[in-house]
């Protein structure tokens, strides 16, 4: 167990839960930056977390929800108010309602997580301010004292498994509730530099072909909110075309874009695209949640081989863009 205190103080209006880890701090920073990894530990054993939005950065945003035995469901979010890299971070830690927005009939609280180095790896020290002596009972009444001290107790296990996060690892497709789906890869290169090679058309056309062979025939490109953009591909012989076209609907460099997503000439609404560029061990992990219109539509488009193409385009970035960068 790695918690090797917590101490209440009611004068102060806070929690602080102590922890111990025989690694080094990067790899325990790590583990909270990477959805995959902090997932398989932030809910309790019995109510795993699953983060459909996890934006480590100043004025980022992070949403999840915990699934109960019996198909219970408990959301939350936190708001990144500082974020020292590989150092500290500090957010607004609040609960989400049914609708997916913050529920005002609980209440909110303002979490700082440190990490130091020890003599003997890693500690993590995470203290919770409450607003109130009334909500700070509160919630050591629903159990956050309890759930937390079990929660942190599956960190070890994490930390442990260094080959399903590594960065050699390939592209990963992980299914998100009925409608979502999850792309994962770690990118040899730094978020800066894996943004300009997403938003540079002489740069994006070198990478971002899919098979072998295959060659962009058009590249509009849109960089600002607002804007449209249309990429159109062939197979070496100029056949088989196809063409995705979308929107831009948020835009934070280098951290944070989302789009939607259409192939020309189907009908139905648009997939919308949450890409995420976060810096790790390694390079930087790119996180992209798909959202679909249904399941089917979902199953439909992964069933395309669309994974294994994104991990040829994700290869030949590193190996033809960011090599020797």
């Amino acid at each position: 167990m790695p918690v090797t205190s917590i101490d209440k103080d009611p004068e102060a209006l806070s929690m602080t839960i102590v922890a111990d880890f025989a690694v080094p701090v990067q790899r325990l920073w790590d583990a909270y930056a990477d959805p995959r990894q902090l997932e398989k530990f932030w809910g309790p054993p019995g109510w795993p977390a699953t983060f459909t939005r996890h934006d480590l950065y100043p004025g980022g945003r992070s949403k999840y929800y915990m699934s109960g035995p019996d198909g219970e469901r408990s959301g939350g979010y936190w708001e990144y108010l500082n974020v020292d890299h590989g150092r500290a971070f500090e957010v607004l830690d609040g609960f989400l309602g049914e609708d997916g927005t913050p529920n005002t009939e609980l209440p909110s609280m303002r979490m700082v997580f440190l990490f130091e180095d020890t003599t003997e790896g890693s500690r993590l020290v995470t203290t919770t301010y409450f607003n109130s002596a009334e909500e700070l009972e509160q919630l050591l009444g629903m159990g956050m004292e309890e759930g937390t001290k079990a929660a942190m107790g599956q960190i070890d296990a994490v930390l442990a498994d260094l080959a399903s996060f590594a960065a050699s690892r390939g592209t990963d497709a992980q299914l998100l509730g009925d409608t979502q789906v999850r792309i994962s890869r770690i990118i040899r290169g730094t978020p800066e530099q894996v943004w300009q090679a997403h938003h540079d058309p002489v740069l994006l056309q070198r990478w971002l072909l899919g098979p072998d062979g295959w060659q962009f025939t058009d590249c509009q490109m849109a960089t600002e909110v607002g804007q449209t953009y249309r990429y159109a591909w062939a197979d070496a012989n100029g056949e088989n075309g196809f063409a995705l076209t979308g929107e831009i609907r948020e835009s934070e460099p280098p951290h944070r874009e989302v789009a939607t997503e259409a192939m020309e000439g189907i009908d139905g609404p648009p997939a919308l695209n949450e890409q995420t560029l976060t810096p790790v061990e390694g390079g930087t992990l790119l996180t992209l949640v798909i959202t679909y219109a249904s399941a089917e539509m979902r199953e439909a488009v992964l069933g395309t081989g669309m994974t294994e193409g994104m991990e040829t385009s994700y290869a030949r970035l590193e190996s033809e863009v960011l090599a020797g960068t």
